[in-house]
């Protein structure tokens, strides 16, 4: 241990000896550790990313969808899902569930009525999809409650009311027999598919008042139900929730339970952007530790005859080649701990995890593992880089190396 610590605190005197030649030499090393670490933390951000947007389509893992259907292409008894449905719930100890609906509703907008397309949820729905409201909030447990019902529009619905101030509780009447008045509570920002203005509403709050709205008969609309449950109790749930409906339908019904979320299959769907991460940072860090070894090289043939000297001053072979490898493994994590301090300037700069993390809600702190494997980096790359001319500088035989 002596010895070790003996060799690091010669190899830092050298280097200081030497700092202008080091920091010309150990820029490249920065350079590819800092890229090395960046690609990686940037990797992460980007996969989060993804991981989002299919969570906002698809529902979290395990997202689990019930569905039913009958021999002769009607629907099953709305009545009869929705109890089972409800049972199932609280037998599974479920907490993130919803019913999903859609219906076609007649909006009383300022330039006359129009039909807009109407997601029906229940309060948990938000949680299980990622749904992020641009301006007000999300549903609240008490809103299907509400005398007015609570709406959340996308912003071609908002802009085209006007952009009232949510604070003041703005209102929009939904046609019908007996039109409703409801209250916007939030607005979504519009996907870059979306033309036509949508909304949100409760279930609960839309069977109350079903009666009283104009809806689009012709517009076909078949509820579906998901609940949001552990990966390692989905198969299981997904056999005993089929078993369940199947049997309250009873005959002549099918029920299906399926998942559609990203990690169905088990498969690692980010294992291609891993790959491609990988190969990126491999890359970088061959050219860094390929400049490093040219230049220990030519450092090694200019500082022959001070190695013939220490030689015949009784230092070993061993000494000398732990003395050249260190030099260069102390240079190199010094090079890395700067590239690592670089990146994470770099990748958590607002300028840079706003271009990269746009659209993302959780935006993952700088990764452990991407400093680790910097540093590591910069370690294995001192370590080849030194091992050549630390070879090189053992073979010099010591009364050539004194009249070098």
């Amino acid at each position: 241990m002596t010895a070790f610590v003996g060799s690091v605190i010669e190899a830092w005197a050298e280097l200081r000896i030497h700092r202008t030649r080091v920091l010309l030499s150990l820029i490249g090393v920065a350079v590819a550790v800092c890229a090395l670490t960046s690609v990686v933390a940037l990797g992460n951000i980007a996969q989060q990313a993804t991981i989002e947007t299919s969570e906002r389509s698809s529902g979290r893992p395990a997202t689990l969808y019930v569905s039913a259907y009958t021999a002769d292409g009607s629907t099953p008894s709305a009545a009869v899902m929705d109890k089972t449905w409800n049972e199932a719930l609280v037998r599974y100890g479920v907490r993130y569930a919803s019913r999903v609906n859609q219906q076609q509703l007649s909006i009383q907008f300022i330039d006359g009525v129009s039909v807009v397309n109407a997601m029906l949820v229940d309060q948990p729905y938000g949680t299980m999809h990622r749904v992020t409201v641009s301006k007000g909030s999300w549903f609240g447990e008490a809103d299907a409650q509400r005398l007015a019902p609570a709406l959340i529009v996308n912003d071609i619905f908002y802009a085209r009311l006007g952009s009232p101030d949510l604070s003041t509780h703005p209102t929009v009447t939904l046609a019908g027999s007996k039109p409703v008045t409801a209250v916007l509570v939030g607005v979504t920002a519009s996907q870059s598919w979306e033309s036509q203005p949508s909304m949100m509403m409760l279930n609960d709050a839309y069977t109350q008042l079903a009666d009283k709205l104009t809806t689009d008969a012709s517009y076909p609309s078949y509820p579906s139900y998901e609940m949001w449950v552990p990966p390692a109790l989905s198969a299981d749930l997904t056999t005993r929730l089929t078993a369940d409906f199947s049997a309250s339908l009873g005959e002549g019904a099918t029920a299906q339970v399926n998942r559609q979320d990203y990690a169905a299959n088990g498969d690692d769907p980010f294992l291609p952007i891993k790959l491609v991460i990988s190969g990126v940072a491999v890359l970088v860090l061959l050219l860094g530790a390929l400049g490093l070894v040219n230049i220990s090289l030519v450092t090694v043939r200019q500082r022959i005859q001070e190695i013939g000297i220490r030689r015949s001053f009784g230092a070993t072979a061993r000494r000398v080649f732990f003395a050249v490898m260190m030099e260069s493994v102390v240079a190199t994590v010094a090079a890395g701990v700067a590239g690592v301090m670089l990146s994470i300037l770099i990748v958590k700069s607002p300028w840079v995890e706003g271009a990269i993390a746009q659209g993302v809600s959780d935006v993952p702190p700088f990764p452990v593992e991407a400093a680790v494997l910097g540093l590591a980096a910069a370690v294995v790359v001192g370590a080849i880089a030194g091992l050549l001319p630390a070879v090189v500088a053992v073979r010099v035989k010591v009364i050539d190396a004194i009249r070098y």
